[in-house]
């Protein structure tokens, strides 16, 4: 398996034919998606998942690769330690290696002042369990020997790391084989509604007949459900992310402070990216939910290069369409992947960065650069939760955090497909939360 982006060259592996009805239909070939599906069949549901282009071609398949508990939203925490336990049986579950490791993750402080961040959220953090802990100089110093400029850190030994790559077509295969109908190429056009609700799809390949549909869309997310009257308040950054040469182990996890951060890959380099810094595309949506974005623009205004045009048929492009015909060919086929490019000048200046903190081996070369589209919320807290059509969940909304909490959203996501009270409390995660006017509450991620 490749170690490195999936696009549209990358061959089609789910190419089966459609059924004619399923109990229940995804809608997106994600992390999210797929183990929602696997969840759904290993309780005896018939489940198609339906991807536009290729699986794990767009967010799930480009980000850091970070499992992690530390830094969550304290309303995240409790699913977020319940999918690191599923974590760690998914190797085994899946046969196949795909690089998960508990080797840790680590934040790091230039001051006192984000050392008192981490210690107001170890505090609250304490309760669910982890084994976080805050870190000297010196234990910094002696975690990560000859590195420069730290005062301390955040520790939590049991996060984890995995192939993103890897892991989500592994993920594919193994709810193929579980009984999921998986279709690449395949894009859903429009809800099949009748009498107001969920009765089918229509996809670009026909009808198919089912009662429930999970929207785990990303980045698509909120253009799919504009079509259909239901408003999403949700904006898709740009992430860059670079893959170093072969280097010297620094450390077997990750870390990060205010500027950069690093994860060990297992092709013996490191996935280098930007701490916070993101590009972001001015489109139609970027005015209709400028209130609710407010204050993360505000917070995250000198980390953010904007753009005035995103390229053609991105989901909040000028001229991307907002609604269609079930017989029209769809944005989502005119887009297959959000494949954006990274620039040159972010490359360099990480390149410096890694370079001033660790000077014993000094400015790392590049041996690839991609960039994924993040689905963003206003409070950066997924929407998990029954919609007003009846018969369609949404899944979306990760912010940029689902790789890690994938397989505690699948078992949420399964609860509500079941008709079951979920397992974790899903109040913070309403649609309802961002309707226009409402007030959110203060995240506590850090």
């Amino acid at each position: 398996m490749s170690g490195f982006p999936i696009t549209l060259d990358t061959p089609a592996r789910f190419t089966g034919p459609l059924p004619e009805a399923v109990d229940i239909a995804v809608i997106g070939g994600g992390i999210i998606g797929l183990l929602s599906a696997w969840a759904l069949a290993a309780e005896g549901k018939r489940v198609l998942v339906c991807e536009k282009g290729r699986i794990a071609g767009e967010q799930s398949g480009r980000n850091w690769g970070w499992i992690r508990q530390q830094g969550r939203d304290l309303t995240e925490l409790p699913m977020m330690v319940d999918a690191l336990r599923l974590w760690a049986g998914l190797p085994e579950a899946l046969r196949a290696a795909i690089g998960f490791r508990q080797t840790g993750i680590t934040y790091l402080a230039h001051d006192e002042a984000r050392m008192a961040r981490f210690g107001q959220w170890l505090d609250k953090a304490r309760a669910h369990g982890v084994d976080s802990r805050l870190l000297s100089r010196r234990e910094v110093e002696a975690m990560l020997p000859n590195a420069a400029g730290w005062v301390g850190g955040l520790h939590t030994p049991s996060d984890g790391r995995a192939e993103p790559f890897v892991t989500v077509p592994t993920l594919a295969a193994a709810a193929a084989e579980e009984g999921v109908t998986i279709r690449e190429n395949c894009a859903v056009r429009r809800l099949d509604l009748a009498a107001g609700k969920v009765a089918g799809i229509v996809t670009e390949a026909g009808r198919v007949r089912c009662a429930q549909v999970v929207l785990a869309g990303g980045a698509w997310s909120s253009l799919f459900l504009r079509a259909h009257g239901v408003r999403l308040a949700q904006l898709s950054v740009l992430s860059p992310v670079f893959a170093t040469e072969a280097l010297p182990e620094i450390l077997p996890g990750a870390a990060g402070d205010e500027h950069f951060a690093i994860r060990r890959r297992d092709d013996g380099g490191y996935t280098l990216t930007p701490w916070s810094s993101h590009e972001f595309y001015i489109g139609p949506d970027a005015f209709r939910h400028f209130r609710a974005f407010l204050p993360q623009l505000l917070a995250d205004f000198s980390a953010t290069r904007f753009r005035a045009l995103a390229p053609p048929g991105y989901p909040d492009g000028w001229r991307t369409p907002r609604n269609w015909r079930a017989d029209e060919v769809s944005p989502f086929e005119r887009c297959r992947i959000l494949n954006p490019t990274p620039g040159a000048r972010m490359g360099a200046r990480l390149q410096d960065r890694f370079a001033a903190a660790f000077p014993q081996i000094g400015r790392p070369g590049l041996r690839a650069a991609w960039a994924g589209m993040i689905d963003a919320t206003p409070d950066a807290l997924p929407v998990i939760d029954h919609t007003p059509i009846p018969g369609l969940i949404l899944a979306t909304g990760m912010s940029g955090h689902g790789f890690g909490i994938g397989p505690g959203v699948a078992q949420v996501v399964a609860d509500l497909a079941q008709g079951r009270t979920p397992r974790h409390d899903l109040s913070a995660f309403a649609l309802a939360r961002l309707a226009p006017g409402r007030r959110l509450a203060p995240g506590t991620a850090i």
